[in-house]
């Protein structure tokens, strides 16, 4: 598997196997396989004497809902660029797919990951 991060002309974050598809030696498009959107928000605190801690809560999503579909190819004209993702992105990611569940946030002021 070669799971990335997609960023789109859309503005979504998508993570998915990507592939290339080419032709005649040209990327004609890629194939996402598995994609899921990528949400993100803020932690909130409901009291004033919690400190803003720059954490953010991930989620996925499926990125096209109302589809069966595992296997979905996209223009390249509609990628901006394509990322190896954080290692506990990647990791959420395929427990996801695999089938196991966890929840993940990032503190904005290092790479560091609370759980």
């Amino acid at each position: 598997m070669s799971v990335k991060l997609a960023l789109l002309k859309s503005g979504d974050h998508v993570i998915a196997d990507i592939k290339e598809l080419i032709s005649e030696n040209n990327i004609v498009g890629y194939l996402f396989r598995n994609p899921h959107k990528i949400a993100m928000a803020e932690s909130l605190y409901l009291t004033e004497d919690a400190e803003d801690d720059g954490s953010i809560s991930v989620s996925f999503s499926p990125w096209v809902l109302f589809t069966n579909e595992k296997e979905i190819p996209v223009r390249p004209e509609w990628l901006v660029t394509v990322v190896e993702p954080v290692g506990e992105i990647k990791k959420m990611y395929e427990e996801q797919i695999n089938g196991t569940d966890s929840e993940v946030s990032f503190t904005e002021e290092s790479d560091s990951i609370n759980y």
